[in-house]
């Protein structure tokens, strides 16, 4: 692995002898050369996941620590770590992180499995240390970013006729052992639904389960999903309402675990989000946020175990970005957070397509057009937004158009 910023060494003020005035304390002749091999690989587990890929270059000791089973499985033993972003760039050809503890860019090598075996390769999902990446044939090859192992899954078998996909979802496997996984595919016409479900504990797909739609008098819905209108903006352009998604955000789903159900959420074509409980097998479509003849731009992410969906919408000559989530009490929309006017409205008719992914209380906006592209970080406990600083590689400005987020962690195995 390669990181496109320094550090310093990490030998450094962590075997030098500590000093005190009184030259009394036990602590003074510590040094980490004294813990036993088991401590030391739990308290280098601890590290910032950016410092393990130089524990090689301290001493002989550490580098046998890092390339040790025992060291990763103390690694698993850390419950949660910050999330990193991977950045998805037009080429598909490199593996760029965001750090979100160092608040800084990082360059990884990318999977050589990856770069020389297959060709067209869109990351369409992501959990844990995972990222899974789906080829111009239709396969899935899963990989950790940060060892750049990686795993082709077996070919899928979908309806010919309904084979259309909505959603691709990953999360940990409940039902299976420690570090495993599931992958899991909505596919079909709107409204024959349907999901297949791959683990990783089996290697193998399950067959496919039929999704009924779920009837609520309170709701009007809308399956007539392939009925694309069309109408005139404000500005004179034609404008239509099936949604028109960049090519790695296409399959913009997200799976929520709520009293022990899978519920997977996605935006069809015309703009409305379905909900999927895979438990119950069955879905229902919620209802619109704004009218049909609205211009906006819409994603769904996850944040702390619910739903959100973040619009970037415009009206009274101004751009407005919010995020929502959506009561099932009282089926409707509660605004949760809002970007300051003054940051959202230089966006106004620039026409800009949002692609958002979640992570604990944060999300991570990426903001694509013609005449600009940025990218935001918000808190969605302090309602604080941050734009992220430009991305420079080798003194060129790199550009994005998506983003996943993962826990970077070396023991996520494939």
């Amino acid at each position: 692995m390669e990181l496109g910023d320094a550090y310093g060494d990490l030998g450094v003020g962590m075997t030098r002898k500590r000093k005190r005035d009184d030259g009394g304390n036990l602590l003074s002749n510590f040094s980490l050369d004294d813990l036993n091999q088991d401590i030391l690989e739990r308290v280098l587990s601890r590290l910032p996941t950016s410092a393990f890929f130089r524990l090689s270059s301290v001493c002989k000791r550490w580098k046998s620590v890092a390339a040790s089973s025992s060291f990763k499985y103390a690694c698993s033993d850390v419950s949660a770590r910050d999330p990193w972003f991977f950045m998805v760039d037009p080429h598909l050809d490199r593996s760029i992180v965001f750090d979100s503890t160092e608040k800084s860019w990082k360059k990884l090598n990318y999977p050589h499995v990856l770069q020389s075996r297959h060709h067209n390769l869109m990351p369409v999902a992501a959990s844990g240390g995972l990222i899974c990446f789906r080829n111009s044939s239709g396969n899935f090859i899963v990989s950790n970013p940060l060892t750049g192992s990686c795993s082709e899954l077996p070919p899928v078998e979908l309806d010919q006729k309904n084979q259309y996909l909505h959603a691709i979802v990953m999360s940990s496997d409940r039902d299976g052992c420690k570090g495993s996984y599931k992958l899991i595919l909505v596919h079909g016409q709107l409204p024959k639904l349907r999901f297949k479900v791959y683990h990783s504990t089996t290697g193998c797909w399950d067959d496919n389960v039929t999704l009924s739609r779920k009837v609520d008098d309170s709701i009007e819905f809308n399956f007539n999903d392939d009925t694309v209108v069309y109408f005139l903006s404000r500005t004179g352009n034609v404008v239509s309402t099936n949604m028109q998604r960049s090519p790695s955000k296409q399959y913009s789903s997200v799976i929520v675990n709520k009293n022990g159900e899978d519920l997977i959420y996605f935006i069809s074509s015309s703009g409305t989000i379905m909900a999927c409980n895979l438990n119950k097998r069955c879905f229902v479509e919620y209802p619109r946020l704004l009218p049909v003849f609205s211009e906006y731009s819409i994603d769904v992410v996850e944040c702390q175990g619910e739903m959100l969906v973040v619009m970037l919408s415009e009206f009274l000559e101004t751009a407005s970005l919010r995020v929502w989530r959506y009561d099932e009490d009282a089926r409707t929309w509660h605004q949760i957070a809002a970007l300051p006017p003054a940051m959202s409205h230089e966006w106004y008719g620039k026409k800009i397509d949002i692609n958002c992914v979640g992570a604990g209380d944060q999300i991570l906006i990426c903001m694509n057009s013609n005449e600009l592209y940025t990218y935001l970080l918000c808190d969605l406990v302090k309602n604080q937004w941050t734009e992220l600083p430009k991305c420079n590689m080798n003194g060129e400005a790199v550009e994005f158009m998506s983003a996943f987020s993962f826990e970077p962690r070396i023991e996520a195995c494939v």
